[in-house]
């Protein structure tokens, strides 16, 4: 029997996901060509994953995270942040058009914030969640 996340994730992967990865997949692949950036390239196809499939996972916010989360971060809204965001927030505008694309829409929406400052988090099953732990976005 099919899910009913397995059904979302496929009303999303045709609607939006698959564009949504390929912008993750094109800012990693620019990242990985300077040295420097690497780690940030890596985070973006990270992201991409979950972008490409999000539902049934979760962002929580790693509790070890510290200053480096924050200068990376910083570099990060430079070089891919804010167009990626962007990305969300036009196709989550797109989408609320019709009252089917709803749901998908705000769901682009949740994705702003990870899509701005993914470091100092991690992407989770949101059946691993552990007693007490919140999830930062409910997907």
């Amino acid at each position: 029997m099919v899910s009913v996340k397995t059904i979302l994730n496929i009303i999303w992967l045709v609607l939006c996901g698959f564009w949504m990865f390929l912008g993750y997949l094109v800012a990693g692949v620019i990242l990985c060509i300077f040295i420097i950036t690497i780690p940030w390239g890596i985070a973006s196809f990270r992201i991409g994953a979950y972008a490409l499939w999000p539902f049934g996972r979760t962002i929580v916010s790693k509790p070890n995270a510290g200053t480096g989360s924050v200068i990376g971060n910083v570099i990060w809204i430079i070089f891919a942040g804010w167009w990626l965001a962007l990305g969300h927030i036009t196709t989550g505008i797109a989408l609320c058009i019709t009252i089917i694309g709803i749901p998908f829409g705000i769901a682009n929406f949740k994705m702003v914030p990870i899509a701005l400052v993914p470091l100092g988090k991690d992407i989770v099953p949101t059946s691993s969640l552990r007693a007490g732990q919140q999830p930062l976005i409910e997907l």
